[in-house]
Formats: C-alpha cells, sequence, structure tokens
C-alpha cells in the first residue's frame, strides 16, 4: 500500500513538474524584465527609484491586473477542452480573447499617459516622483498592446503543456532586455525613458517570438487552424467570463497597489516608496515560482476535471500544496539569513538599505505564504469558481488587509511595516478560507459542470446546460441520501 501510494505521489509530481518548471521559468523570466529596469534604475537615484517603482507597481500594476485576468478566462476554457479532447477550440478561445484584452488594451491607455496628474494630484504620491514617472510611463504605454497579446497565447501554451520553447524564449527576451537596459540606461544615458523603451521592445519580442513558435511548422495542428470568424460567435459570453476572470485577479493585484499608494502617503514618502519597492519586488519574484505552479495546478486540475476524473484531481492539489509548501520555507530561510545584502542589489543608500533589512523578517513570513495562496487560487479557477474567488479577495483584503493596513501603519505610527502587517492578515484570512473551500469541494460535482462547460460552449443552447445541472444536482442528492 505504502509503495503504491509513493509510485502515486512520484507520478503525479512528474506529471506537476512537467508543467511547472518550464511555467516557473518563463514567469520568472518575464518578470524579471522588470526586475532589472528596476534594478538599473534604482542606482540612477532614490526619485528615478521611486518613480519607476509607482509606475511599475501602480499604473503597470492596475493594467497587468485587468489584461491577465481577462486572459485567465482560458485557464478554465482551455484546460477543461484539453481534457475533453477538443483541441480545436483552442485556437478560437485564444482569438476571442486577443479580441477582448486588445481592446481592453486600448481603453487602458490613457492611464499610462496621463500617469503624472493620475499618480499626483488624484493619488497623493509625492510631486517629484510623479513628475519622473510620467514620461517614463508615456514610453513604456506601447507594452500594453504586447501583454494584451501575450497573456492569451500564453494561456494556450499552457493548456497543451507545451511550455518548454516559451520558457527558452522568456530567457533569451530577458537576456535581450539586460543588454538593451544596459546600453541605454549605462552607456548612452537615456535614464528613464530608455529604460522604459527597453521594456517595451522586449514584451514585444516575447510575443513576436511566441506567435511565430505557435504558427510555424504544424506544430499545433490540431489546435491551431488559423484565424477564424468563428471568434465572434459567442463572443458575449466569452466578455462575461474574462470580467469575472479580471475581477478574481485585480482584486489580488491592486492590493499590493493600494499597499504602495498608502506608503506613498506617509512621511518621508520616497524612502518609504524606495524601502517597499525592494520588498515587493523580492516578494514578486519569489511568487513567479508559485504562479508556476498555480498553471501547473490549474491546468492538472481542469484536464482531470474535463476528462472527468475528480479524484485525479483532488491527488493532484494534495501533492501540488505539500510542494509548493516546502519551496515557500526555503526561501523563507534564504530571506531570513541574507535579510540585510539582498536590499544592496537595488539601491546603495545605507538608509533604503537598513530600511528594507528591517523589514526582512515580515517579508520572509509574506514570501512562505505567497508560495501557497495562488496555489489555492490556481486550484479553484482550475474548477471554475472565479466569481466565488473575487468574493474572497473582496473581503480577505479590501475589508480587513487594507483597513488594519491604516490602522497599523498610520494611527499606531508603524509606518511602512504597518501596512505591511495589515496586508499579511488578509492573505492569512484568505489561504483560511481558500482551504476550508478546497476541502469541502465536492469534486465529483466539478467534474459534471465541467462536461456541461464545455457543452455551452461549443454553441448548444443554455437551456441544456440548466437541464445538465439540474440532472447533476438530482444525482448528486440521490447519492447523499444514499449515503
Amino acid at each position: 500500500m505504502t509503495k503504491r501510494l509513493a509510485s502515486k505521489i512520484w507520478e503525479e509530481s512528474r506529471l506537476l513538474w512537467h508543467v511547472s518548471f518550464p511555467a516557473i521559468l518563463t514567469e520568472v523570466f518575464q518578470f524579471s524584465i522588470g526586475f532589472v529596469t528596476t534594478a538599473f534604475v534604482g542606482h540612477l537615484g532614490e526619485v528615478e527609484l521611486a518613480a519607476v517603482t509607482v509606475v511599475e507597481n501602480i499604473v503597470e500594476g492596475f493594467a497587468f491586473g485587468v489584461l491577465f485576468g481577462m486572459g485567465s478566462a482560458l485557464d478554465t476554457l482551455c484546460g477543461q477542452a484539453v481534457g475533453a479532447g477538443r483541441l480545436d477550440a483552442l485556437g478560437v478561445y485564444t482569438q476571442q480573447s486577443w479580441i477582448v484584452c486588445g481592446a481592453t488594451a486600448l481603453a487602458l491607455a490613457p492611464a499610462y499617459v496621463f500617469a503624472a496628474p493620475v499618480l499626483g494630484s488624484l493619488l497623493r504620491q509625492p510631486a517629484d516622483v510623479a513628475a519622473a514617472a510620467g514620461p517614463y510611463a508615456r514610453w513604456a504605454a506601447p507594452r500594453l498592446l504586447a501583454h494584451a497579446a501575450n497573456y492569451p497565447l500564453l494561456k494556450f501554451f499552457q493548456a497543451q503543456s507545451k511550455v518548454w520553447p516559451v520558457a527558452a524564449i522568456s530567457g533569451a527576451a530577458l537576456a535581450v532586455h539586460a543588454a538593451l537596459t544596459y546600453a541605454a540606461v549605462g552607456r548612452l544615458g537615456l535614464g528613464l525613458r530608455g529604460a522604459a523603451v527597453a521594456g517595451s521592445v522586449s514584451h514585444w519580442l516575447v510575443f513576436a517570438a511566441q506567435f511565430v513558435y505557435m504558427v510555424h511548422g504544424g506544430r499545433f495542428a490540431d489546435s491551431w487552424k488559423g484565424f477564424s470568424t468563428r471568434a465572434f460567435s459567442n463572443l458575449g459570453a466569452f466578455v462575461k467570463l474574462s470580467l469575472v476572470s479580471a475581477a478574481m485577479i485585480c482584486l489580488e493585484v491592486w492590493y499590493y497597489t493600494a499597499l504602495l499608494i498608502l506608503v506613498g502617503l506617509l512621511k518621508n514618502a520616497k524612502l518609504q516608496l524606495d524601502i517597499m519597492s525592494i520588498c515587493i519586488n523580492y516578494e514578486f519574484w519569489t511568487m513567479m515560482v508559485a504562479l508556476g505552479f498555480s498553471t501547473a495546478i490549474s491546468v492538472r486540475v481542469s484536464n482531470e476535471l474535463g476528462a472527468n476524473r475528480p479524484k485525479a484531481a483532488q491527488f493532484s492539489v494534495v501533492v501540488a500544496v505539500s510542494t509548493s509548501a516546502l519551496i515557500g520555507a526555503v526561501f523563507m530561510a534564504i530571506f531570513l539569513i541574507w535579510r540585510t545584502s539582498l536590499p544592496k542589489f537595488f539601491s546603495g543608500s545605507q538608509e533604503v538599505i537598513r530600511g528594507a533589512s528591517r523589514l526582512g523578517y515580515v517579508l520572509a513570513v509574506t514570501v512562505f505564504l505567497s508560495t501557497i495562496w495562488p496555489l489555492l487560487s490556481g486550484v479553484v479557477v482550475g474548477s471554475g469558481l472565479q466569481v466565488l474567488v473575487a468574493f474572497i479577495n473582496v473581503g480577505c483584503y479590501y475589508l480587513v488587509g487594507i483597513p488594519l493596513g491604516v490602522l497599523f501603519g498610520f494611527k499606531l505610527k508603524l509606518g511602512a511595516l504597518g501596512i505591511w502587517m495589515g496586508m499579511l492578515t488578509g492573505t492569512l484570512l484568505q489561504i483560511a478560507i481558500l482551504f476550508f473551500i478546497i476541502i469541502r469541494m465536492k469534486w465529483e460535482r466539478q467534474a459534471m459542470l465541467a462536461a456541461a462547460r464545455i457543452t455551452e460552449w461549443e454553441g448548444k443552447n443554455n437551456e441544456r446546460r440548466e437541464l445538465m445541472e439540474s440532472n447533476i444536482n438530482d444525482q448528486l442528492g440521490h447519492v447523499d441520501s444514499g449515503n
């Protein structure tokens, strides 16, 4: 029995790492484009570091939440379609997502164009920081459409577990970005504008290479059959699902945006923003590992539910959570041991380094939790329960975390540490609730609903889905009464 269980765990771990390891590399490489930019700019001065921080985490964070969230509708649709053997639907789903995300990106463009007045007048950030952020944001605007094109394509590959070439592309783009940023900022002295252009070029290179990989050589003959007018059918329902997915992701990403806005209102805001920039960059960097696992578990759960194997989906969750928690413990130990050395990568200011080091203990705990909650969210997304996560995020983050951050940071005068402690409390509550939901989840019902969802997206009418769900509830009622 023990040998059989060990064999099952080994096989499930192999399947998870097959998806998660290249997904982790992809997430880390693509996130590191901004990481490298911040590191180069941080040595130009405190104002420049703060300016890039507010653009990358407030303006870019706002856009990322919307676009990545809209693209995340494909996590459920593509994953369950693959499990059901409907590969021909993936190309149509991806094109629908391009239409929705592209229109959204154009609507978000004014946030970049008018970043300076928005940050300075509306969000009350320091005047010199807002003034420096304006030109950087305008030159960074072209990456909006790159994100809108790239996120759906990434989901297309991940759903089919074909992500190693994507990881290689992202790694090559990161190397190119480091060279471009060094040339623009370090050699040509183009400052913030040069850093912004280098970032935009790098993101477009990622999309261009991924698109060529998809259409060249017939590697995706079953799932990519070229552009189709079918992408415009059922578009209203796709928009609805995309908005729900965006709400879930936005409420998570904007939590950190709200955190930085609050830090910008503290006394000595430039220093506090620089300190917070270092901590958030390290947290986000480690979170990319968790997002890789989140992608893997979302794919595994959606595939198994789409194939009507609920017990396999449930077992996959147990293995993934255990693995991610172990990795999180390793990261926590690293940040505790090197908490005074890691800030030096971003800044040479002793005041900034001391401030970031003081947050090292809280950052270490946060890093551990940040390897857990994305995974739990991935489980729920793979099950198609984005609406539920959105409500949980509202309660935990915005009704608990932010009010406590204001209380600790301003009323109790703990500054950035207090705001971070409030955020941490909200995250702890979210993890507890998601654990409870997953433990209580009826996996058989989720598998039946996955079949109903695929039928609907094949073009069948909504009445049939309602009939199927009614039959599902009746069947489960009989099972429960029989038990």
